[in-house]
């Protein structure tokens, strides 16, 4: 009888950290996808920023000429 606690206590202790273990590897996961995302985002807005200046100074030296 004692070998039956011990089979049910390591089942128990898998399906317990499998609970707690899938979730969290799924929701960090997702995290790290909205992360990605907003950095991309923010990657393209300082590229346009970057034409917009670049255009802003050739017209800045178009006027001086």
């Amino acid at each position: 009888m004692e070998w039956f606690q011990v089979l049910i206590t390591i089942i128990g202790l898998l399906i317990g950290n499998g609970a707690i273990i899938i979730p969290l590897f799924l929701w960090n996961r997702s995290e790290s996808r909205a992360d990605t995302r907003r950095c991309e985002d923010l990657i393209a807005a300082i590229k346009e920023e970057i034409k917009d200046f670049h255009g802003r100074l050739c017209a800045i030296e178009e006027r001086r000429k």
